[in-house]
Order: structure tokens, then C-alpha cells, then sequence
């Protein structure tokens, strides 16, 4: 069967052996689709994209049969193929049919209906191309990152919406478009007209998780007025140093989608050192917009200073956080005992403390926290947190309590290889930890003062043939305590933390 790649990780039922060899004559199978059952589409539309069918492809979004094509659903590890095509880039070929069939259903008059078998074609009225691979890297001219995807199906909703106006009768059925938005300056002006293109066009755009990166507060303030308050999940202000007093004028743009569950902020600056009358009264009213989100789950304010305020911040909240990051925030003890204190603590499944220092009065209050989230905890991240084997060591007890993580970051801190043995072998009674990102021993490098702050552990070379030596041992650990599944790896740029909304 010289057909069919060879892929021998991946095993096929007999249905997609059949399928794939159904779609191998391109022309015939489009012939053939309205005699298919529709319980096949969603098979034939994961075969056609992996095997990149383009033209039967393009046939099957213009005549497909249910409300809802989702590519979170089609393109995921299923029972027929366990190959999961949303962990890998998307082919441009595939992006581009889709896209294709898109338009072809768009430009297909609905007075043409009777002429189309059981009318396939009326029955899509959401596209939903979220969770598409966006790892950041260089894309290859074969595959299509998720900003090339979402500026294709701009660029069909502006085409649409120039394309003119039909006569009564001959409008297609609208289509919601569901995307994930990156925006930057470069960006912006594009994706704004998009946006208002798609406003009464039967392509409509709608934005899941918005990110958007240095953009000016007039310009995010502009975008956020555009988007459907009952799609967005996320909103992710990025790199756009909005401090207290821009903050306090997009927070209640943001505090009107009230179905968001994600709200990322970073570096908001406000010195509570040196607290100025306005700085306060835009703390108070950035507070009270806070106050107003109901369905909030997660919340991060990377790299704010919020030194003694934490229980200010988070007792506005209307429920419990299931996902809390604070990394670089100057955390206090009062702040962590808060926590610890607070609702919060026994619903959280991941934590980020990155960046803060918690080795010494900070430690304990730190552990106390531990306690309170055991029962939840699935992801905890302590990059850089100035953690030597005396803390680790004493956090052992109750961080192995932590019976559900699947994932702890630990890169950064000041752990010899004898931490690091200890910690793997205590952590073999945490059955579900899958991965851990350790930092390289202290004892790979060389002349490291003591205690060595994080910036010489980031960036100070170390000892190949040592570390070689240590990575060998920590192997047949893994081994021989039955755990070879468990990754262990300094790689803090492989992404191997989950998104929460995947936990």
C-alpha cells in the first residue's frame, strides 16, 4: 500500500484507512459527498487537512453539515488517528482551503439552495479556527502561523464587506468567525478595519483571547470598543507600561465583557513606597472596575508592584481564582499570608510566584500557602526565587502534599545536584507530575559567589562535561524509581507549562 505514509507512531482504524483512501481521488470524492453520511464529515475533514486534499477540503467547508466547525475538535487526538494536528503548525495548503471554502459558501446565493443535496451548504453558522499553534518561532514557507490564519480570514472579511451589496433573497446565511487576535502597532490598523468590516457582514469576526502588545492606550481602548463582549475570554495587555493612570482608562473598557475569564496585566507601576494622591485614586478606581467582573478565573499582573496590596487587590474580586500569576511583583509576607488566608487559596490550580524572593522571612508564609492550595494545585512556576537547597529541603514536606501537580518550575534557584536528588526522590509519591524545569546545579559552574543571584545563574557559562555527568545521573534516578515518564529538563523556552484554560 504505497499510499500511505509512513508514520509509525501513529496508529489508524480501519474507518481512516478507508477514508484516506476514499480522498485519494480528489474529483470523485467531492462527486461523492452528498451520499456520505454526515457522521463521516468530521473524519474526512481531519484526513483532508492532514493530508493536505485541498480541493475536497475546500468542498467540505462549503457544504458542511453541522452549525459548528471547530478546529479545536476536528484536529485533535482522536480514536481514529491519535495524531493531534493542533500541537503542530498548520499547513499554509489546509489554511488556505479552509479559507477558500469559506468564501465559496459566502459568494453561493441562498436562492441556489434547492439546488444543492439535503442544502449542506446552510447549515455552518460558526467557524471556530481557535487554538491554533502559536509557539512564537520563525514559520517555514510550508505552514502558516496563527497570525498569518487570523490576517487571512481580516482580510476575507474586508473583501466581503467591498464586495457590494446582493439583492433580497440572494444574502448567504452569516458565518461567526471565532479567532484568537495579536496586535501590535504594526498590526492594528488592519485589524481594526476588519473588525468594523465584519459588523453587519455575513462573515462576522469574533475575537476569543485578545493579545495585545505595545499598543497605545488610545489605540487598545479603540480595538476593545470593537469586540463582542459575549465571545471574549481573554484579554492580554502586554509590554504596554500603562502604569496606574493609563490602567484606570482601559480597565472599565475591559470590566464590560462580562463572560471574561482570563485578564493578563503587566508592568502596571504604581509606587506604594511613594504613594501620590492621584496614584491612589487611580488604585481605588482601577479596585472598583476589579470589582465588576463575575466570571473572572484568572489573573495576572506580571512584573506590577504590589508590595502590601495584594489584599486589596484580590478581596474586590467577585469569585475564587483558579489560575494567579504574580511573578516579579516584590511580594511581602503580609502578602503571602493573605493569600494563603484568603478564598483564593483552595481553588487555585496554578500559581506563578517567579521573581520573587522567597528564602528568607517570606519562606514560611510561602510554605503556608503550599498548604492551603495542596488539594488543587496542578501547576506551580518558582522561577528565580532565590530558592537554595535549605528552602527546598524544608518546603519538601508540604510541597510533596501537592498530590495533583503535574508541574513545577524551578529554574534560577541555587540547588546543587544533592537538592535536586532529594526533590526527585520525594516527588515519587506525586503520581500525576509529568514535568519539572530544574536549573543547572550549582555545581556545574565555576568560582559562583555566594549566594549567587539570579542573574549570574542566567547567564554565567557552566561546565558541560559536569552537567553531562549530572543529567546521566539524574536519568537512572528517573529510572530506577519506575518515574522514565517524568520529564526533567532545563528548558525554560520549550513552553512546556499548560495555558490554564488547558488545565
Amino acid at each position: 500500500m504505497r499510499w500511505l505514509p509512513a508514520w509509525p507512531s501513529t496508529m489508524h482504524t480501519l474507518v481512516f484507512l478507508s477514508t484516506r483512501q476514499v480522498l485519494q481521488c480528489q474529483p470523485a470524492a467531492c462527486q461523492a459527498l452528498p451520499l456520505l453520511p454526515r457522521e463521516l464529515f468530521p473524519l474526512l475533514f481531519k484526513v483532508a487537512f492532514m493530508d493536505k486534499k485541498t480541493v475536497v477540503l475546500r468542498e467540505l467547508v462549503h457544504t458542511w453539515p453541522f452549525p459548528l466547525l471547530s478546529f479545536q475538535q476536528l484536529l485533535q487526538e482522536c480514536a481514529h488517528c491519535s495524531r493531534a494536528l493542533l500541537q503542530e503548525r498548520p499547513s499554509t495548503e489546509s489554511m488556505q482551503a479552509v479559507i477558500l471554502g469559506l468564501t465559496a459558501r459566502l459568494h453561493t446565493p441562498e436562492t441556489e439552495a434547492g439546488t444543492q443535496p439535503l442544502c449542506r451548504k446552510h447549515a455552518l453558522r460558526v467557524l471556530d479556527m481557535t487554538g491554533l499553534l502559536d509557539d512564537g518561532v520563525e514559520q517555514d514557507p510550508g505552514t502558516m502561523s496563527m497570525w498569518d490564519c487570523t490576517a487571512a480570514v481580516a482580510r476575507t472579511c474586508i473583501a466581503q464587506q467591498q464586495g457590494g451589496t446582493v439583492e433580497p433573497g440572494q444574502a448567504p446565511l452569516p458565518v461567526e468567525v471565532r479567532v484568537d487576535l495579536r496586535v501590535n502597532r504594526a498590526s492594528y490598523a488592519f485589524l481594526r478595519e476588519a473588525l468594523r468590516s465584519s459588523v453587519g457582514s455575513p462573515l462576522r469576526l469574533c475575537c476569543r483571547d485578545l493579545r495585545a502588545e505595545d499598543l497605545p492606550m488610545r489605540n487598545t481602548v479603540a480595538l476593545l470598543q470593537l469586540l463582542d463582549a459575549g465571545c471574549l475570554r481573554r484579554v492580554d495587555l502586554r509590554f504596554n507600561n500603562l502604569g496606574l493612570r493609563g490602567l484606570s482608562v482601559i480597565i472599565p473598557h475591559v470590566a464590560r465583557f462580562q463572560h471574561l475569564a482570563s485578564l493578563r496585566l503587566h508592568y502596571v507601576h504604581g509606587d506604594s513606597r511613594q504613594p501620590s494622591v492621584d496614584g491612589e485614586d487611580n488604585f481605588r478606581y482601577f479596585l472598583a472596575q476589579m470589582g465588576r467582573f463575575t466570571c473572572l478565573r484568572e489573573l495576572s499582573m506580571g512584573s506590577s508592584l504590589l508590595s502590601g496590596r495584594l489584599d486589596q487587590l484580590l478581596s474586590t474580586l467577585q469569585s475564587p481564582l483558579e489560575s494567579l500569576e504574580l511573578a516579579f511583583c516584590a511580594l511581602l509576607p503580609e502578602d503571602l499570608r493573605f493569600l494563603a488566608r484568603s478564598p483564593h487559596a483552595v481553588h487555585l490550580k496554578k500559581l506563578d510566584l517567579s521573581g520573587n524572593d522567597l528564602s528568607g522571612s517570606q519562606l514560611e508564609p510561602f510554605q503556608g500557602l503550599l498548604q492551603a492550595a495542596a488539594a488543587t494545585l496542578l501547576q506551580l512556576e518558582l522561577t528565580e526565587c532565590q530558592l537554595a537547597d535549605t528552602q527546598l529541603l524544608s518546603t519538601l514536606p508540604v510541597l510533596t502534599r501537592c498530590a495533583s501537580l503535574r508541574y513545577l518550575g524551578l529554574y534560577g534557584n541555587p540547588l546543587s545536584m544533592a537538592g535536586l536528588k532529594e526533590l526527585l526522590r520525594d516527588s515519587v509519591v506525586q503520581a500525576e507530575l509529568r514535568t519539572v524545569v530544574h536549573p543547572f546545579p550549582v555545581d556545574c559552574y565555576e568560582g559562583l559567589p555566594w549566594p549567587p543571584p539570579a542573574s549570574v545563574l542566567l547567564e554565567a557559562s557552566i561546565n558541560e562535561e559536569k552537567f553531562a555527568r549530572v543529567e546521566a545521573e539524574l536519568h537512572q534516578l528517573l529510572l530506577a524509581s519506575g518515574r522514565a515518564h517524568v520529564l526533567w529538563t532545563t528548558d525554560i523556552y520549550g513552553r512546556l507549562a499548560a495555558d490554564y484554560f488547558s488545565l
